[in-house]
């Protein structure tokens, strides 16, 4: 059938948000690439380097997750940001966790926003470009994460970045495509076997069941179980035994790049064939 990468967003530390003690390690036995929290929301330097190492060695594609510096709300409550200072933020994280990762063998191959700053980006164009900009005067070769037909990833597109769609096997989803709010009803799914047929039927047909029935279209190269969902393990377990049954392998988006300029993301189809980057 192909391939898909499974993400998660590792590194992120304790804290009173979480539900359970982080499952980091068993995560990465189950996902091809993670998000590193970068400090801004979770983390620190020592958290950075060991969650690269521990990547490193199971072959697990890292990538830096910076978000909103909103430490005590997790990166999760909306920011209104100047756009200049919003640039620095993000190139700061994302440079901070290239260094990090440089210490322990491991290079950052790909960059996906955190929490709040991700959904502020599907629509807001200021801070999309803010993002955008200091991804590329950071290193342009770092693939941008985002959600498929979001503001952030027609912007990083233009801007010549390489992009990749997600779909989330652990969250509701509205009938326009975007995440239900966090607190809100069907913001979650915690129950393993619901993930797993969602991850087979987001990586086979592109389509998700919205919250109210509706059967909505998206195109993603990359699946992503949160760390701090309820039961995660449990879920990644799930998923990758589906994805498995139905015949799809579980691998990094990551391929050689032309020669001199190192590894690099892809941008290449989804399983089946399918162009992930494209607009629907």
């Amino acid at each position: 059938m192909g391939a898909i990468d499974l993400n998660a967003d590792l590194g992120e530390g304790d804290g009173p948000w979480r539900l359970e003690p982080p499952g980091d390690e068993a995560l990465l036995d189950l996902v091809s690439s993670a998000n590193v929290a970068a400090g801004y929301h979770g983390g620190d330097a020592q958290t950075m380097a060991v969650t690269c190492a521990a990547a490193v060695v199971r072959g697990v594609a890292v990538g830096a997750h910076p978000s909103y510096d909103d430490r005590d709300g997790f990166g999760r409550r909306r920011l209104d940001v100047p756009a200049d200072v919003l640039r620095a933020q993000v190139a700061y994280q994302i440079g901070s966790l290239v260094a990090v990762a440089a210490s322990v063998g491991a290079r950052v191959t790909h960059v996906k926003p955190h929490g709040a700053l991700y959904n502020a980006v599907v629509h807001d164009a200021e801070q999309a470009r803010a993002v955008v900009e200091a991804v590329a005067t950071t290193d342009p070769t770092l693939t941008l994460l985002g959600l498929p037909g979001s503001r952030v990833l027609t912007l990083a597109r233009a801007a010549g970045l390489p992009v990749v769609g997600e779909a989330f096997v652990d969250r509701g989803y509205a009938a326009d495509g975007t995440l239900v709010p966090r607190g809100r009803p069907g913001a979650l799914v915690v129950h393993p076997d619901e993930a797993a047929e969602r991850a087979v039927r987001m990586a086979v047909e592109g389509l998700v069941t919205a919250v109210d029935g509706t059967v909505v279209e998206l195109t993603a190269a990359s699946l992503c179980v949160h760390s701090d969902t309820p039961g995660a393990v449990a879920i990644a377990t799930a998923v990758r035994a589906a994805l498995a049954g139905a015949g799809i392998d579980v691998r990094p988006f990551v391929v050689p790049a032309h020669p001199g300029l190192g590894p690099r993301s892809h941008d290449a189809a989804a399983p089946g064939g399918v162009d992930p980057h494209a607009e629907r």
